[in-house]
């Protein structure tokens, strides 16, 4: 049943119970199985009718669905098992033994005996068990306590406990909407007309002479529909339905350009996020689009609903998009890139262009002889170039084959990459899509070849509909596809358009997942995954070929597009109205080709026309600025912005491309220019990229890998780069743009480790706090999108602080210039850990972050908790010890399986959803202190306080191999203690973490690179954690420091003192010191640190040095401050692993 269809199954309950049918609704309810109505099931229970009891659990669970189920069945049986007992009935007693109690005895046999036994007593109380047993009232109110219990925890009642929040009456108030709507329609609209039924569609006879009553002025349907309030009142059990009135003609005018009443229209039940419904909705109704071959999987989920209701037609008492605030801009004319500083030749006309989402300088192009090129424009260097061809022809259909016998020509329409930029989409004008696999050193190689639809397949886009990464097409056959990107196998179509489909533009907003698409009849549809109907129709202006776009934040949708005569049209729309919001003037009459156009920053649009590229500020409809690009463009130049809008390619005449640059631009390409330079010595190290992070050290350690790493061919590895915070970056300090010393000795000599002790150095924030408690900090997290700081205490208490909008924080970035709020809900409560009785400070706490940030799971020495990350309740509780839980990891691929690493030293693979361990790992021999997934790998891999890496295949769960980590040579026996594993972005390897050292291990647990506490830091190490961008490690110490290591050497850059963070008053005890540091997901030089004394701190650079010192020198021996395990006292080189 779809989610509208159970939805309505709570209108028609409410109904039925403001009407009174009481054993309907309890009937309905039972056999829905959506709401299990708890105040029902008592009464039953207290009123001992036990046979209606089983009738009305029956629609909810079985005896043998789980544990829980099994448990409320048994309770129920024993309990009119022993009322018979007690009644002396044994005929009735053994009647229910045999029936309803012997299911029970494969489960436990002797506990089956022992019920049976029973029947020997003269009272059943003369079994020790039993001796308080009361009497049959106080009996069914303890068991009712239990059987509330364990309903809450079985996860078959999840979301079924609850009845929806909704107004009262509402199945009415639609209802009366209709009728609104359809008199609306009326052709002669009567003022008061008396609705006599609803079997059929309302519609006013004439009036006698002919003439249309004019509509009153302040009718219900005036504007958008009001409130429930101004709709007529509930009404009694049977009386009539209010009538309705007339309505303004202005209140239906719609908000479509051009609207098209012939047109038929998908129904009026929902529409896609931000846009609301055409005018003529009498079609709607009487016309469904949903096909009858609709698949019978409703993907849709209960939080998608609450959208779709968000934005029906004017509802102004539901939020809607339209409030979102964009904060000041504070950009120039000076942030547009707009100075030539490349120009490359791709040798053939270049149709597509697309810059690498994560390496900021990578350009993929794509031509009109089929060709698809990879360019490292800072070296400008082609580092790959593919012709086509196909790769199956026996797999191809036969109209691809015969339009390729007919014409062997073919064009890339378009090109573009993945999100995270592992794979790349390549779109041609015959049929197939061809995706590749992108390696760091250039290479591509071939993925998935779709022969997708005939005739030119028009545009490409990745999506994640389903949590896997799909890909989706839209083609000269009218249809839009949707493929899996790695297998290629189909999973959606979508069909409606009357017209070739000319692009596509998928989103989301609330995780809910849609499709914008365009045809070259200029009509504009919206489809989402749950069914095959388009959710709106309406013109885009110039009704020809559109294309639309959201701006980086997702927050502000615009297109753009050339009508058949040239006339060129720039917009942006208002999602909750579905109207045109602005539109930008200083295009000519007549454009000569579709005008392309792309957005940055949030804050500046860019199109190509008049052989110029055009620049508009998104807040102003005129033009801001023009450049010709020193001439050679096209007509109408195609251009794209790399992410942080610091170049801009653009297509230029003769098979050229220019690259445009602004002067954080300009820089980047300098240092690149100078890493070229430098590069003879070795693989250039990557400067800064920021892919997404998704959980941290203390979490659960899967963490992205969008760039792999290949060791094949260092001399064409590319260095990723992102421009964060390099417009204010000293160029004089950075050693890429340094002159180069030629005498390693010397450079040696002139690199000095970054030394912070004062903390006039660095930017430092405690984060406030009202309580007083003096507990530890032994678990911190930010949350996935970066503006937040969760903290587990020792007490299993949570914290969490938010970074709120200001004048000093438009963007409500976490910071430490600005203080967060210690967040809790109105309530008040404390989202705090079940204990089960134990001392939480003695326990070893677990916690981790759903990658939506809605939920965390945590753990304090008892029970497992998930709670609900906005409003700090407890979802349920599983696990009960013992064991307790010491480690959680989510599963990279689904959310619903968890790895628990267990005090008894297992390892514990935990369906949430439907409440199983699938499986139970062992070969640690203490507890379990670290757990993470390489999807890339396909493993988990395990550490434990016994100092031992396990690594477990994902898909049986055996283990491959395992290894102790070597102590230091300074150091005689095995290491015990807590071990923590995290994998680098690049998902081969592997931080290990352990009091006594820094490592770094491969997937085969060889160990490359390890670093032992010494000389500048011998304090032990406390916690450690890699930078989001994988290029920085950050590690704490128990004397107060903080250390800053090069991820890929391990050797130290930069010390941070307890002195220069933390004010002298409170570190003047001594004690205090970071026992977990957190790294932001998104800012690569932003950390937390979670202290000792329960004080957390947010550390970063300042914006006059925003990195941390400076990089050491390469070099082939040892420096004090900076090598890896010493050589000397183990004979090795200090890149070797140690022994």
């Amino acid at each position: 049943m779809s989610s509208l269809s159970r939805e309505l199954v709570f209108l028609i309950l409410q109904f039925l119970d403001e009407e009174k049918f009481k054993e309907t609704v309890h009937k309905l309810e039972q056999e829905s199985g959506f709401y299990f109505n708890m105040k029902h099931f008592e009464d039953l229970v207290q009123g001992g009718e036990w046979d209606e009891v089983e009738r009305y659990l029956s629609g909810f669970t079985k005896v043998e669905d789980n544990r829980y189920s099994m448990k409320i069945f048994f309770e129920i049986r024993k309990q009119k098992y022993l009322e018979a007992l007690d009644r002396h009935d044994r005929a009735k007693a053994v009647e229910i033994l045999v029936k309803d109690l012997k299911v029970f005895a494969s489960f436990n046999e002797e506990l089956f005996k022992e019920i049976t036994q029973l029947l020997t007593l003269d009272n059943f109380r003369q079994n020790e068990q039993l001796s308080k047993y009361g009497d049959t009232k106080s009996a069914r109110n303890i068991m009712l306590m239990e059987l509330k219990k364990l309903i809450e925890a079985n996860p078959l009642f999840r979301d079924k406990l609850n009845f929806p929040p909704f107004k009262a009456s509402r199945l009415r108030t639609l209802i009366n909407q209709s009728l609104n709507w359809q008199h609306q329609l009326c052709k002669n609209p009567r003022p008061n007309p008396d609705i006599k039924t609803l079997f059929t569609d309302h519609s006013c006879a004439a009036p006698a002479n002919g003439a249309r009553a004019p509509p009153p002025a302040n009718g219900p349907m005036v504007g958008p529909i009001p409130k429930s309030a101004g709709f007529p009142p509930p009404m009694g059990a049977h009386a009539p339905f209010q009538p309705v009135v007339s309505p303004s003609p202005n209140a239906i005018a719609g908000w479509m350009t051009n609207p098209s009443p012939s047109l038929p229209h998908p129904g009026v039940a929902q529409v896609p996020p931000g846009l609301v419904q055409p005018p003529n909705t009498a079609a709607f109704l009487k016309h469904p689009r949903t096909p009858t071959s609709a698949p019978g999987i409703d993907y849709q989920s209960a939080d998608s609903e609450h959208l779709m209701k968000r934005m029906r037609v004017g509802q102004p008492d539901e939020v809607s998009f339209s409030g979102a605030s964009h904060p000041p801009n504070v950009y120039s004319q000076e942030d547009l890139p707009k100075q030539v500083v490349r120009t490359l030749n791709q040798g053939s006309n270049v149709m597509s262009l697309d810059f690498h989402p994560v390496q900021q300088t990578i350009l993929l192009v794509g031509t009109n002889v089929g060709d698809i090129g990879i360019w490292e424009v800072g070296s400008r260097e082609r580092i790959a170039h593919k012709t086509f061809k196909v790769w199956d022809i026996g797999a191809c259909t036969l109209p691809l084959q015969a339009a390729l016998m007919k014409d062997a020509a073919i064009c890339v329409n378009r090109c573009l990459w993945s999100p995270d930029g592992n794979i790349l989409g390549v779109a041609f004008s015959k049929h197939i899509v061809q995706t590749y696999t992108f390696v760091p050193n250039g290479e591509l190689r071939q993925q998935a070849e779709i022969d997708a639809h005939i005739g030119g397949v028009n545009d490409i886009a990745f999506s994640h509909p389903n949590k896997s990464l799909s890909i989706i097409t839209c083609g000269d056959d009218k249809l839009i596809k949707v493929w899996d990107a790695q297998t290629g196998q189909k999973q959606y179509t979508f069909e409606g358009h009357e017209a070739s489909v000319y692009s596509v533009c998928p989103h989301y907003k609330e995780n809910i997942q849609f499709i914008f698409s365009t045809a070259i009849d200029g009509k504009i549809k919206a489809w989402l995954y749950d069914c095959l109907g388009s959710r709106v129709d309406y013109d885009a202006p110039g009704h020809w070929c559109t294309t639309m776009s959201y701006s980086a934040d997702g927050t502000r949708l615009f297109s753009c597009g050339t009508s058949k005569d040239g006339d060129s049209h720039l917009v942006e729309w208002n999602e909750t109205e579905g109207a045109i919001k602005r539109t930008y003037s200083g295009f000519r009459k007549r454009s000569l080709g579709v005008v392309q156009f792309d957005t940055t920053r949030n804050h500046f649009l860019a199109a190509g026309d008049e052989f110029v590229v055009k620049f508009w500020d998104m807040d102003n409809t005129s033009i801001l600025t023009t450049t010709d690009c020193e001439g050679g463009l096209p007509a109408s130049p195609r251009l794209r912005f790399n992410r942080e809008g610091s170049l801009l390619a653009v297509t230029a005449n003769d098979n050229g491309i220019k690259i445009l640059a602004n002067t954080d631009g300009q820089r980047l390409l300098r240092m690149l220019e100078s890493r070229v330079f430098e590069g003879s010595r070795g693989p250039p190290q990557q400067i800064n990229t920021k892919p997404p992070m998704i959980n941290t050290l203390g979490s659960a350690s899967n963490v992205s890998s969008p760039i792999a790493v290949n060791s094949e061919r260092p001399d064409r590895m590319l260095p990723a780069v992102s421009m964060s915070g390099l417009s204010s970056m000293d160029v004089s300090r950075t050693p890429d743009v340094k002159p180069r010393i030629t005498d390693e000795s010397e450079k040696m000599k002139t690199w000095k480790l970054s030394d912070i002790v004062d903390s006039g150095h660095l930017r430092a924030r405690r984060c406030p706090d009202t309580a007083a408690s003096q507990t530890k900090v032994v678990r911190l997290l930010y949350t996935n999108n970066g503006i937040a700081l969760l903290s587990l205490g020792s007490n299993a208490v949570h914290k969490l602080w938010k970074w709120q909008r200001s004048e000093r924080n438009p963007n409500g970035k976490s910071t430490a210039s600005v203080s967060p709020q210690l967040w809790q809900p109105a309530n008040g409560i404390l989202m705090t850990n079940d204990t089960s009785d134990g001392n939480p400070e003695e326990a070893t706490a677990c916690i981790a972050l759903s990658k939506n940030d809605s939920y965390v799971m945590s753990a304090s020495g008892g029970k497992v908790s998930l709670f609900n990350m906005m409003t700090f309740k407890v979802m349920t509780t599983f696990m009960a010890p013992p064991p307790a839980a010491t480690f959680l990891a989510f599963h990279p691929q689904d959310n619903n399986i968890i790895a628990i690493g267990m005090e008894d030293s297992t390892i514990q693979i935990y369906n949430v959803r439907v409440d199983e361990v699938k499986s139970k790992l062992k070969g640690h021999q203490k507890k379990i202190t670290g757990l993470a997934f390489s999807q890339s790998m396909n493993v988990l891999v395990s550490s434990g306080a016994d100092a031992q890496l396990c690594v477990w295949s994902i898909d049986g769960w055996e283990k491959k191999k395992s290894k102790y980590i070597q102590p230091p040579a300074n150091r005689s026996g095995a290491l015990v203690g807590d071990t923590r594993v995290q994998f680098h972005n690049d998902q081969t390897h592997l931080l290990v973490v352990h009091e006594s050292q820094l490592a770094i291990y491969d997937g085969n647990l060889e160990c490359s690179r390890s670093w032992y506490p010494r000389d500048a830091l011998p304090a032990p190490v406390s916690s450690a954690i890699y930078s989001c961008d994988g290029l920085l490690i950050y590690a704490g110490f128990c004397d107060g420091a903080i250390g800053v290591f090069e991820a890929e050497s391990l050797r130290l850059r930069c010390r941070i003192a307890l002195s220069a963070y933390v004010p002298p008053s409170i570190s003047s005890g001594g004690s205090v010191y970071p026992m977990v540091v957190a790294a932001h997901p998104l800012e690569p030089n932003q950390i937390a640190v979670g202290m000792s004394d329960g004080a957390v701190h947010v550390v970063e650079p300042l914006d006059a040095d925003p990195k941390w010192g400076v990089a050491p020198p390469q070099d082939n021996g040892n420096h004090p401050a900076m090598s890896s395990a010493p050589a000397a006292s183990n004979n090795q080189a200090s890149d070797q692993p140690a022994r």
